[in-house]
């Protein structure tokens, strides 16, 4: 007897990637906490890898992007409230998030693989929802730049770096059992260039304190309970202090004129903000506002790192899942051999850049200045750059059902040019590694040291490596060619720590195709002979 399927069996399909450790899957990840001394940290990672790979953890990403904050700009009175109104699966994920210290472990645990840990629970979670991320570095960030006002640090340190998430009402922050923090620089004829700013700051009279007129054109996160700003004063660009709240518990003028539109990180709420004589106070020199800023960008721009990182890791995840349990031509995908090359191709980037965001996250627990200040700009441009191309193989690996939205495909690839803007396009951070070659030489130096301890490993990266330096040569055209020199550091960098951490057959598979040159300009062109198999099996999530 032959038994057919009818119209509406469902048979040849993956289940769903969920109920698994998303911490202990990783396992570049796994051997980068412990390498990188983080290993005290080690039974949170595997709780929260059980949460990240949650069903209804899952579940609370989806509902959040499918429904966006709504701007209240007044109340059912008339009255101008100037609020966000979001979903509750956006604040149980921020809860979820402040909670294990993503915000605020480093502060609250200084010391060795503090700023490691933390990189470890970003990536781990990244696949569950990105837009809750944003809050999370800014709040994360905002402490060393307060810190310049030593004041307003004691004052607002120990709301920052609580663990418990009090956002869901707008009220004074001295009434909150923590708070979070934003940012606001740009502005909508200057843009990156935040020296073009035209909003201004006049002095009340007391000492500190200003009042601020002008307007954001991008200030993400609105609900945050303070907020960096910069504003000019008669000295220059200064930084300040902006709360929701006047110290004496009214509501300070922060009009928020509309919610941005946007391509991606759609749960979370982006605005056009406006200043009509609001209360600000200072932070740090007045005049000095970008180099007090700044410390807060070193921040979020190591958090763009790590959030291309993990979006490269969930979206291969996905790969690897789909063609492990669909089949086609008479075998599953991921034993077809052409897709064993795409496949193994995307876990060499997850592998590289999973390597270059933990080892950036040790030089800030080290206190490595020289280094963390070039490897950041070099690791933010060629990360990031490299996250839409990852992201869309991986998506094309799913057919058809990875262009739909039920896949949560879209949602990644629509998340993943995000953090190649954010604090600085492409062009700002290839001209950042210029500027801070020129400026501190020392930085360039350390760079070096680090890509050097795997000098005479490889050959194929030593070519690499005194190509990369000869390319410093011509320095009339340096600028002309920045995003090209900016590549080749990354690539250097990649693949000193891959030759240095990962197993040979994934540094042979790295060096032989991004840095001997034998490699297609797609994903899936790795040369004959590179050991796909054991690069697969390394990176493929265990589901029970």
């Amino acid at each position: 007897m032959t038994v057919t399927a009818g119209p509406t069996d469902v048979f040849n399909q993956p289940p769903p990637l969920e109920g698994f450790n998303a911490f202990e899957s990783n396992q570049p990840l796994v051997e980068a906490v412990d390498r990188e001394g983080a290993s005290w940290a080690v039974d949170q990672l595997r709780t929260l890898g059980d949460e990240a790979g949650d069903r209804h953890t899952l579940e609370l990403g989806r509902l959040a992007n499918e429904n966006p904050p709504k701007l209240k700009t007044h109340d059912r009175f008339g009255n101008r409230i100037d609020e966000v109104e979001f979903h509750p699966a956006w604040h149980e994920l921020m809860r979820h998030a402040v909670g294990h210290g993503m915000a605020a472990l480093p502060w609250r645990r200084p010391g060795p693989g503090a700023h490691v840990a933390r990189a470890a629970i970003m990536l781990t979670m990244s696949g569950v929802e990105a837009g809750t991320g944003c809050p999370i570095s800014m709040t994360y960030a905002a402490v060393p730049a307060l810190r310049k006002q030593p004041d307003l640090a004691a004052e607002w340190e120990p709301r920052l770096t609580s663990l418990e998430y009090d956002g869901e009402e707008l009220k004074p922050a001295s009434e909150k059992r923590g708070a979070l923090f934003g940012m606001a620089m740009t502005e909508r004829q200057g843009g990156s260039d935040v020296r073009a700013n035209i909003t201004h700051a006049e002095p009340t009279g007391v000492d500190g304190e200003y009042v601020l007129n002008g307007h954001k054109w991008f200030c993400s996160a609105p609900m945050c309970d303070g907020f960096l700003v910069l504003g000019q004063t008669d000295a220059g660009v200064t930084c300040f202090l902006l709360p929701r709240f006047t110290p004496d518990g009214e509501r300070n003028t922060f009009r928020i004129n509309r919610l941005k539109d946007k391509l991606g990180n759609r749960s979370n709420a982006s605005s056009e903000v406006e200043f009509d004589n609001t209360w600000v106070h200072i932070v740090g020199e007045e005049g000095r506002g970008v180099p007090t800023i700044i410390e807060m960008v070193n921040h979020t721009r190591l958090d763009c790192v790590l959030g291309s990182t993990g979006l490269i890791r969930a979206a291969v995840a996905q790969a690897l899942h789909h063609t492990a349990h669909r089949a086609a031509f008479g075998k599953l995908l991921t034993d077809q051999p052409l897709m064993q090359n795409v496949l193994a191709d995307l876990c060499l980037d997850s592998e590289a850049a999973t390597l270059t965001a933990m080892r950036l996250a040790r030089s800030f627990d080290d206190g490595d200045h020289m280094f963390r200040r070039l490897a950041t700009a070099v690791s933010k441009y060629w990360v990031c750059k490299s996250a839409p191309w990852a992201v869309g193989e991986a998506l094309e690996c799913l057919g058809g059902n990875g262009y739909v939205e039920e896949s949560g495909m879209p949602r990644l690839y629509r998340e993943a040019p995000l953090n190649s803007i954010w604090e600085g396009s492409g062009n700002v951070n290839s001209l950042d590694v210029l500027r801070a070659m020129a400026k501190t030489p020392e930085s360039l130096e350390a760079f070096w040291a680090e890509v050097d301890l795997a000098a005479g490993a490889d050959a194929r990266l030593d070519r690499w490596v005194a190509d990369t330096k000869a390319a410093f040569g011509d320095f009339e055209t340096i600028e002309f060619r920045a995003r090209r020199v900016v590549e080749m550091m990354g690539l250097a960098l990649q693949g000193s720590l891959v030759v240095r951490y990962s197993p040979a057959y994934v540094a042979d598979a790295f060096c032989a195709s991004r840095l001997g040159g034998d490699h297609g300009h797609a994903y899936g062109t790795l040369p004959p002979g590179v050991d796909v198999t054991s690069i697969i099996e390394r990176h493929r999530p265990r589901v029970p």
